[in-house]
């Protein structure tokens, strides 16, 4: 039963997407103008073509790694304040107008602020740093409220060291929190990056190329561009989902 629904969910989808390209190429065709709204199969064309360019692996991986960069720092930063912040109610009050400013201010001003302080590579990172935070920060909390209070005082009378309480009692609650957190933060970083690019501007990125493209009014290469990076953010969705799958087995050995 539950590989038939799999199933009917996948071919669901595939009928969505198959749907959306007609409509698309049916658009292109009215509106006749490759330089407006280029047609699918130029689309396929122009992503094949900067495939086999020479400055392809150079523009994707530095976006990739900018990507990576403010990933680790998000994470590390989100998941160390926030156990902190868990713990302690005082220090959570003092994160919380901090977390309410990165997310009601426009990632713009940030963007516009970042292009005075930092470099053009740099500011894309801080950009993905701002933007995948806050998120990270407020799951983990939200993991910690759910640790079961009666087994953490009981750990506590009888004197076990607040290092293992940590580390056997909150980290494995918290981790579905991670995982969650991470995986929501990962596709709006990863926007809030290329966007930095594009008004950055560094050498090489997917972002600067898409500037390019439509500087020059090459819609289908900026298509083209969009594309790509729609794909490599969903193959980091997938794979944030498989670690979440994977250690949501790992706790169901566990107990």
């Amino acid at each position: 039963m539950k590989n038939f629904i799999n199933n009917k969910r996948f071919y669901i989808s595939i009928v969505s997407v198959g749907l959306m390209l007609v409509l698309w190429e049916i658009a292109s065709i009215k509106i006749g103008s490759n330089n407006i709204l280029p047609g699918v199969s130029d689309t396929l064309k122009s992503v094949f073509n900067l495939l086999i360019t020479k400055d392809f692996l150079l523009t994707t991986w530095n976006t990739i790694l900018r990507g990576i960069i403010g990933f680790i720092i998000a994470i590390l930063l989100g998941i160390g304040l926030g156990i902190i912040a868990g713990l302690n109610s005082s220090f959570e009050s003092f994160m919380k107008p901090w977390i309410i400013i990165m997310r009601s201010v426009p990632v713009v001003s940030f963007i516009l602020l970042a292009l005075i302080w930092f470099n053009s590579g740099s500011v894309p990172i801080f950009i993905g740093i701002l933007t995948m935070f806050p998120m990270i920060f407020t799951n983990i909390i939200e993991g910690m409220r759910n640790v079961d209070v009666k087994l953490i005082d009981m750990a506590r009378f009888y004197k076990v060291k607040s290092k293992r309480i940590v580390s056997e009692l909150y980290i494995p609650a918290i981790a579905p929190f991670v995982t969650s957190g991470i995986s929501s933060a990962v596709g709006i970083g990863w926007r809030a990056i290329i966007v930095g690019e594009v008004l950055s501007q560094p050498e090489f990125g997917i972002g600067t190329s898409m500037h390019t493209a439509q500087s020059f009014l090459n819609v289908d290469i900026l298509i083209a561009w969009t594309f790509i990076a729609v794909i490599l953010s969903y193959l980091f969705e997938q794979l944030i989902r498989f670690l979440e799958h994977r250690i949501i087995k790992w706790r169901s050995y566990e107990f």
